[in-house]
């Protein structure tokens, strides 16, 4: 599975979810939609389309010093399964992004 959700606010693009597999490889909302509840149903709708696609677990990078976006996830209910590095698309190929592992059951 490899999909994206683009939410439009007010004919705005606000933000976007992106997933491959069982992983929410993207996920951001623009700063002047923040707060307003975008992050949440994209990130639903992309456990929703986990799910749907039989995975029982999710998973997602961050980097260590996305504190916000720690934040967000631990409120959301995922859990914080250390450092390691991810490896991220690049125009020479992957390259090592020092991340946290951050997984959720569905």
């Amino acid at each position: 599975m490899n999909d994206t959700t683009v939410a439009v606010v007010q004919g705005q693009i606000a933000g976007f979810v992106m997933v491959v597999d069982n992983e929410v490889e993207q996920l951001y909302v623009s700063a002047l939609h923040r707060g307003e509840g975008v992050a949440d149903m994209l990130m639903a709708d992309a456990q929703r389309r986990i799910k749907d696609a039989g995975y029982s677990t999710t998973w997602l990078a961050v980097v260590a010093g996305n504190a916000r976006a720690r934040r967000f996830y631990e409120r959301c209910g995922w859990s914080d399964r250390g450092l390691f590095e991810y490896a991220a698309a690049g125009e020479h190929g992957p390259i090592p992004v020092p991340s946290h592992r951050y997984v959720k059951d569905l």
